[in-house]
């Protein structure tokens, strides 16, 4: 048996339309979709199927839209009897994982991405911030230019998402003055359309309340290991991955580490489960194409029947 991995991606990967035909076959996807609606007090569904885009990138309805998108190609996947060894998520996409594993309910864990997603546009509108994608620099490097920055204002690692794929956030300025010196030393700085600076100790102030409200929700072990973004390791306790969970707001998303810990575990599938395939392009960046493993993308009919006959 191959051991598979399930990856969902988190914000960045929203299109217009995502999950429409999955939510036209399944009678399933439907009443998720229902529930996701139920849950924001908002149309969701409609969002993700017409837009407009502006509206559906708002961080209080995305966190929601990739969600439910991920857990119904997750459902899909389930139904056609394929099951995965590990699963991880890109920030938001961790949510997903917990629902994989079975850690976090479907409902609990649409509930705790629009908590989520309310907090952190809370904490957007009263604090500016701003992301920046840094390419061509090392982790160390990279982290060398934010202990320099933090003399201009708040500054951290966001992602570590590839080797030399880093972003990074906090004020403006700070991040501003990060991008002009790694520009200096011959790297890219490419600015995020973002609304907050994620991950950071500007969001901060949602920390609180957001821990409260996980206290609110039951954390059950995991039935298959779930590669969490603060450590890039897993964990066996339900109470130690729900206070994993508050770390991971503030704390930077250790993608490149994650994906090199599935392969040290020998996984040969990694199925990216939802809309987009920036997970997928990052595998291309970490997993050296001379070890053995093939990569599926599964966000609509086509590609799940793909992933299917694959693997069935």
């Amino acid at each position: 048996m191959k051991k598979i991995a399930f990856l969902f991606p988190g914000q960045g990967s929203q299109t217009v339309g995502m999950g429409y035909d999955l939510f036209q076959e399944y009678d399933f996807v439907r009443e998720l979709f229902a529930a996701a609606d139920d849950i924001a007090g908002g149309p969701i569904s409609q969002y993700c199927f017409k837009g407009p885009m502006e509206t559906l990138t708002e961080t209080v309805n995305l966190q929601p839209a990739v969600t439910a998108v991920n857990l119904a190609c997750l459902e899909a996947i389930g139904r056609a009897g394929i099951t995965c060894g590990f699963s991880a998520g890109h920030s938001l996409g961790e949510y997903s994982a917990l629902a994989s594993a079975k850690i976090v309910s479907t409902t609990d864990t649409l509930r705790l991405v629009f908590k989520r997603g309310e907090l952190m546009h809370r904490e957007s509108l009263k604090h500016t911030g701003a992301m920046s994608a840094i390419i061509g620099l090392d982790i160390q490097a990279v982290e060398a230019l934010v202990a320099a920055g933090r003399n201009t204002g708040v500054v951290s690692v966001a992602n570590h998402n590839a080797e030399q794929q880093i972003v990074v956030t906090g004020a403006p300025e700070a991040v501003a003055a990060v991008s002009q010196t790694a520009k200096s030393q011959g790297a890219k700085a490419i600015p995020l359309k973002v609304s907050g600076a994620w991950h950071s100790d500007l969001i901060k102030g949602a920390e609180d309340e957001f821990i409260e409200y996980l206290n609110t929700v039951s954390f059950n072990s995991p039935e298959n290991s779930v590669i969490h973004n603060v450590t890039a390791d897993c964990c066996e306790d339900g109470k130690a991955i729900q206070r994993l969970m508050a770390m991971q707001l503030c704390s930077p998303v250790r993608w490149y580490d994650s994906i090199r810990r599935l392969v040290s575990e020998k996984v040969e599938v990694f199925v990216e489960v939802g809309p987009g395939r920036v997970l997928t392009g990052l595998l291309k960046k970490i997993v050296s194409p001379d070890y053995n493993h093939k990569v599926f993308s599964v966000s609509n009919m086509e590609t799940l029947d793909t992933l299917i006959s694959e693997l069935s």
